[in-house]
């Protein structure tokens, strides 16, 4: 395999683009040899989930589009970068607080440091910010068990 593969949608800031997504961020992993159904592929539809939901939902309409890129290097690190172009970081709330939603940051971090990985956030050129994921690539997962 190459030492770098790269994959990159923008999308418009609009709810349905999430499963869009989604679907994109799984699909490019399949065609770069992850089965569909191992458990690395359910991680990061749930990590590019709530990124993208982060990113139609917290940006206040001053991001028209998001984009979702993906890399893998030397088949060993998949990053997974979800940018949009407003300039204000993620909160993480503290876990007293009662609500429905703001939880997103929480479940990325945990999902990615029970895979093995990192999550980091920079600002862009632009004033925006990429929300980076960094996980170990592990093509021969194993497969989650059948649906019943």
């Amino acid at each position: 395999m190459a030492d770098l593969l790269e994959a990159s949608v923008t999308l418009p800031s609009d709810p349905a683009s999430v499963a869009a997504a989604r679907a994109y961020a799984v699909g490019t992993l399949v065609e770069w040899g992850l089965p569909a159904r191992a458990e690395t592929a359910d991680t990061v539809r749930l990590i590019v989930s709530e990124l993208a939901t982060n990113a139609v939902q917290h940006t206040l309409g001053q991001s028209p589009t998001f984009t979702v890129d993906l890399a893998l290097e030397r088949d060993e690190l998949l990053r997974i970068g979800v940018t949009d172009s407003h300039p204000r970081f993620p909160k993480r709330l503290p876990a007293a607080v009662q609500q429905d939603n703001g939880r997103g940051m929480v479940i990325i971090r945990w999902l990615a440091a029970e895979c093995g990985g990192r999550l980091s956030v920079r600002r862009t050129r632009e004033g925006g910010k990429t929300v980076c994921i960094e996980l170990p690539w592990t093509p021969g997962a194993q497969e989650a068990p059948p649906a019943r």
